[in-house]
């Protein structure tokens, strides 16, 4: 059942006075990497209980005056052709929802960059794509692991930043922000540094921080949570040694912010003659944790860590990521005695699944209430359990027909006598079409889908792999969906 464990007014007091504080520390110029997503960051909102996925798009309002917004995406991401995990778009079509969100707020968007870049193809023809459509784009080159972050003398020079685009940016204030994980934006900010040292410009650098939260324990679920979050980027949480040197005082932070400091370091020396910082803690606005409720939070992390654990399975089976990733979170789920039944609709979706000797869906409500589908002749297992939620929801009988067979068989053979699918079941997405043209006539259907907006913050999960239509259409609903890592047939394509 959920919880609110997460004070956002206290947070947007607090997160937003720290910032005003940072600002006041430099001079001209202020590049403000912004840690996590700007925009649907699903991950805090399902951790933090009360947290709003646009929290940090509120902040900027104050500042619109005085703040430009950079993009950052990773060339390797866009010639992939990876997806973010929670909403299962491409990296390069979410930086043109990014824009366009983020014009919406009234915000101005200055430019693209694109990172580690190394001629991909790919990344070309987005860079040709963004110019097209009137969007400033800007290169950073790829500096070898063997080089990046220890050989400082190379980086800080004309053939390691020095070699990139130098971002030309109007205002005082710079956000940069990326899609997703991976993407460079610290490296966008030092890059920065070092060019607009160059022209003269004592430019200063800050992180907005979400996680790790650095003034919890190491092993705290939340810090955890974050660490499954980030399982395929060997992301590590660990106890900040410069934070630890400097203030005999335990922080926590995470590998590639500690493994980059020395470079900032520098940096900061050359331009300034010292550092203002003295770790990578304080490096970060992180006002996260003064404002949440352990206890609350607490079980949403534990809850967070197997929802990646299942996502992590299932983009194995797919062949997305490596065996590492999935080890890691395997890992994770054994050190902290963390069970996959503790999801608590994973064990009424293989009950089901066992008895019912076909693939089923269990979707727990907000209010607790486990509602079971199957799989038959006319619905998908998804479909049905949707069907039957709705159902539940708005107080009708489950043996009320809210589509009949008649109008289903239409839909069916439409799907396979013309469109060439195998698959006759109705997926979600063409149970709502169906379901929204009969409540035109019909006021149960009608009643029935007042009921969607009541299935967010649902839980669900699936004794087979679904399709990714399927998937989509809960996400949108807000239903955190995952599944067994097992397809249906044995199929090697299984196709959308």
């Amino acid at each position: 059942m959920y919880s609110v464990g997460f004070d956002i007014e206290k947070y947007l007091k607090l997160q937003s006075e720290k910032i005003l504080e940072r600002i006041e520390m430099f001079e001209n110029k202020l590049y403000l990497e912004f840690g996590g997503k700007l925009f649907d960051d699903y991950h805090a909102a399902r951790t933090l209980p009360g947290y709003t996925p646009d929290i940090k798009i509120q902040l900027l309002k104050t500042l619109t005056d005085k703040a430009e917004i950079i993009i950052v995406v990773n060339a390797s991401n866009i010639d992939s052709n990876k997806e973010i995990g929670d909403t299962g778009v491409s990296y390069d079509d979410d930086v043109l929802r990014l824009i366009d969100e983020i014009r919406n707020y009234d915000l101005y968007v200055g430019s693209v960059v694109i990172t580690q870049y190394l001629g991909q193809p790919a990344a070309n023809t987005f860079k040709e794509y963004l110019e097209g459509l009137g969007v400033t784009v800007y290169i950073m080159h790829y500096i070898p692991d063997t080089d990046y972050p220890a050989n400082v003398q190379l980086i800080l020079s004309d053939r390691g930043y020095g070699n990139n685009d130098y971002i030309k940016t109007t205002r005082p204030l710079v956000i940069v922000a990326a899609p997703g994980p991976g993407s460079g934006k610290m490296a966008a900010c030092l890059s920065q540094m070092y060019h607009e040292n160059k022209r003269g410009v004592k430019a200063g650098y800050a992180k907005f921080e979400t996680f790790p939260v650095w003034n919890r324990p190491l092993k705290h679920m939340v810090n955890l949570a974050y660490e499954a979050a980030t399982a395929d980027l060997n992301d590590v949480s660990m106890i900040d040694p410069y934070h630890l040197e400097a203030y005999n005082e335990l922080a926590v932070n995470y590998n590639r912010d500690v493994e980059v400091f020395p470079i900032l370091n520098a940096m900061f020396t050359r331009i300034w003659g010292e550092s203002p910082y003295r770790s990578p803690t304080d490096m970060g606005v992180n006002m996260i944790g003064y404002c949440i409720d352990d206890e609350i939070c607490t079980n949403a992390a534990k809850q967070e860590i197997i929802r990646r654990y299942f996502n992590t399975q299932l983009d194995y089976a797919r062949g997305k990521v490596q065996k590492s990733a999935l080890s890691k979170l395997e890992l994770l789920m054994n050190n902290t005695g963390i069970k996959p039944e503790e999801r608590p609709p994973v064990k009424p979706a293989l009950q089901k699944a066992e008895d019912a000797k076909c693939p089923c869906v269990a979707l727990e409500l907000p209010d607790g209430t486990i509602i079971t589908g199957r799989t038959s002749s006319l619905l998908g297992a998804s479909s049905a359990a949707l069907l039957n939620a709705l159902k539940h929801l708005a107080g009708i009988d489950d043996d009320v027909l809210l589509i009949s067979p008649t109008e289903i068989k239409p839909i069916q053979k439409l799907k396979v006598g013309y469109l060439g699918n195998e698959n006759p079941r109705l997926q979600t997405e063409e149970v709502l079409l169906a379901l929204a043209i009969n409540a035109a006539t019909n006021k149960t259907a009608e009643l029935v889908m007042e009921q969607l907006t009541n299935l967010r913050r649902s839980e669900a999960h699936s004794s087979v792999i679904l399709s990714q239509i399927d998937i989509a259409v809960f996400r949108r609903l807000g239903v955190n969906i995952t599944c067994e890592p097992v397809y249906q047939n044995k199929r090697l394509f299984q196709g959308s």
